[in-house]
């Protein structure tokens, strides 16, 4: 039996529908240090691509709204995507950066004694989903 040495999948990108991609492009780029790597057109629709180190945002744009209720503290509980983690060194300065736009669900919390982070904070997208950032 021949036995053939393959690397792990590597997380490449997150694509997200967005009712408004150039928000959710902004939000991104000004809180979490994304740049804008390219737009490309499929006849009317564009597609924006954010990138931070290896990992990429693909942004969509929605065509009408979510049926599903919009979550609430650390994600929704119903299948699909819960929520999109940042490490920060700062959690209260990142905080702060956010002004007004720092809509907390849930925390900051200290989650030490359960193995997790020390400090951590839920908060909300342009789009409402949730966004967790932690030290």
């Amino acid at each position: 039996m021949t036995v053939t040495a393959t690397l792990p999948p590597v997380v490449s990108h997150l694509g997200l529908t967005c009712t408004d991609p150039f928000a959710t492009e902004r939000f991104y780029c000004q809180h979490f240090g994304f740049t804008r790597e390219r737009v490309i057109f499929l006849g009317e629709m564009q597609i924006v691509f954010l990138r931070s180190g290896n990992f990429c945002l693909e942004l969509f744009p929605a065509k009408g709204k979510s049926s599903e209720p919009a979550p609430e503290k650390d994600g929704p509980s119903y299948a699909g995507f819960r929520h999109l983690a940042f490490r920060v060194d700062d959690l209260e300065a990142t905080l702060r950066g956010f002004g007004r736009e720092a809509a907390i669900t849930l925390g900051p919390l200290d989650l030490a004694e359960h193995g997790l982070s020390r400090r951590i904070v839920w908060l909300r997208d342009p789009d409402g989903r949730i966004i967790e950032i932690h030290e």
